[in-house]
């Protein structure tokens, strides 16, 4: 696997499909951002940017979700249901709503970090990993 990452293809566009390592990669940077800011904002500061930050921390995770979740050869539509699942158990799941959420995560987690993408084309593009 020779080929490169296009960062502003991985973070600013839902359309194609992606590998798992890419895509563990790029949740990777999105994490590492999120804990940079966090780490260097203060209270009043991070009331203020928090406005931008997030939403576009956002948008760049549903995009790298919607390409992972193409590789499987879902609609990337899915990403709303993951990302609503992570908005509504962070920061402290209590309740059994919350557990389904969870629940949501899981499969998520499995069908999206572990499990390898469709081996042929699909709907969403040729398989990444092997270019024709």
């Amino acid at each position: 696997m020779d080929r490169q990452i296009d960062w502003a293809e991985l973070f600013f566009s839902a359309e194609g499909r992606t590998p798992r390592a890419s895509s563990w990669l790029g949740a990777g940077v999105l994490v590492a951002v999120a804990a940079i800011y966090e780490a260097l904002v203060g209270p009043t500061l991070h009331w203020l940017t928090g406005w931008f930050v997030y939403p576009a921390l956002v948008y760049c995770g549903t995009c790298v979700l919607a390409k992972r979740l193409h590789d499987r050869g879902r609609s990337g539509w899915w990403a709303a249901l993951i990302i609503a699942a992570v908005v509504a158990v962070w920061p402290h799941p209590s309740g059994f709503l919350d557990f389904v959420f969870f629940l949501i995560l899981a499969w998520a987690g499995i069908e999206l970090g572990v499990m390898p993408g469709e081996w042929g084309s699909n709907r969403h593009g040729a398989n990444p990993m092997r270019p024709a």
